[in-house]
């Protein structure tokens, strides 16, 4: 009888161990897409008042990294929500088969908005930046996407293509979230946009001057909501 018990111990053991080892090569094997995506979580712990160009050969100056917003409910910096939502969102890329690249993984960085683009040109398909807004009314609600007009100096031949992207991603994402969509804004001041040289959307994921949008964005089943909304929306820009 002890060695039918034994016998049975083992059995349920070796099926445990093939279960998670197939659980693991589901997650970690997934098979390359052909696509890279590039992920700027906005800001970082600390501004960084020092100024680069707008843009390549610009004589205008901009700081290289601004403080953001904080949210008026949940007390959370704009730098914080942000990566939170690029790690999950890099997480679920990655699932679906695409490469993910980050412009940082960690809050105390000093990592100017021109650097964070040159890094995702390196290898990337698209540029996602993710950003939160901020109001002097507590009242303003909602997502928008900023993308770089036809006529901008530096990037106007991605403005077609980062249109696309911008669309995709927000009408994905305002439609799994619910969050009202604000629509799409031309922007040509923005250097993280400017210095980059594949199609990229600025994503404003809601407003934190919002104590609804705030709280929502900062909560799990957010959070989820929102990371399937722009991974589904990267997915409809290729087409997959």
């Amino acid at each position: 009888m002890k060695k039918i018990r034994l016998l049975g111990t083992l059995v349920a053991a070796t099926m445990v161990i093939l279960c998670l080892c197939t659980v693991n090569v589901r997650a970690d094997d997934v098979e390359w897409n052909g696509k890279t995506v590039g992920i700027d979580a906005g800001h970082q712990l600390k501004a960084n008042l020092s100024k680069e160009p707008v843009g390549p050969g610009s004589s205008t100056y901009k700081i290289k990294v601004s403080g953001g917003t904080t949210g008026v409910s949940t007390g959370w910096p704009e730098y914080k929500l942000t990566l939170k939502v690029a790690k999950k969102l890099k997480k679920e890329l990655k699932s679906r088969g695409y490469k993910v690249v980050m412009t940082r993984t960690k809050n105390d960085v000093d990592i100017s908005n021109a650097q964070r683009a040159k890094k995702l040109n390196k290898s990337c398909d698209i540029a996602v930046r993710l950003h939160a807004d901020g109001s002097k009314s507590s009242y303003v609600n909602g997502a928008g996407a900023l993308y770089p007009s036809k006529s901008n100096p530096y990037v106007g031949s991605l403005s077609k293509e980062s249109r696309k992207l911008s669309k995709c991603v927000l009408d994905a994402y305002c439609e799994s979230t619910g969050i009202k969509n604000n629509g799409l804004s031309v922007r040509d001041d923005l250097t993280g946009t400017n210095w980059s040289t594949i199609p990229v959307t600025l994503i404003e994921m809601g407003f934190m001057s919002n104590s609804s949008d705030d709280k929502y964005m900062a909560s799990s089943s957010g959070m989820k909501e929102m990371v399937k909304g722009l991974a589904d929306g990267i997915d409809d820009y290729f087409g997959f």
